[in-house]
């Protein structure tokens, strides 16, 4: 019995020692948690707020290529309207400057009156059926 009895205060101390060990580990460990969090709090914080800006800027770029496709739309409508208000008048204006052209040169002193002397006069001859 004696034997046994030392055993197990001999176990019971090595269990105590142990205990003490991990104890002393434990703590350990719970300081390097304490400090790893100390030291990645602000990191992470960091990065929130860095994606944060990023998101609130990805917003801004998206607001600005909508803002892009409704100028762009709006001056191709507006190009577009404009070709239609003055492609016409443009082209009355035109034939109305060519046609005072005309009327001028035929009311000028000594000119001939028909179109076939003015062609002529220019050193394009026409042929009798109207085509050059």
């Amino acid at each position: 019995m004696l034997v046994a009895s030392i055993a197990t205060c001999a176990a019971v101390l090595g269990l105590l020692f142990a205990l003490g060990s991990l104890r002393r580990e434990t703590r350990a460990l719970g300081r390097v948690a304490d400090q790893l969090s100390r030291q990645t709090a602000p990191l992470v914080a960091e990065a929130h707020r860095v994606v944060d800006q990023a998101a609130t800027e990805m917003e801004r770029v998206g607001a600005v290529l909508d803002s892009t496709e409704s100028v762009h739309a709006t001056v191709d409508s507006a190009s577009k309207l404009a070709y239609r208000a003055f492609a016409n008048p443009v082209v009355k204006v035109l034939a109305v400057r060519a046609g005072a052209a005309t009327g001028i040169r035929r009311l000028a002193p000594g000119a001939d009156p028909s179109p076939r002397s003015a062609s002529r006069r220019n050193g394009s001859p026409r042929n009798g059926n109207g085509h050059h």
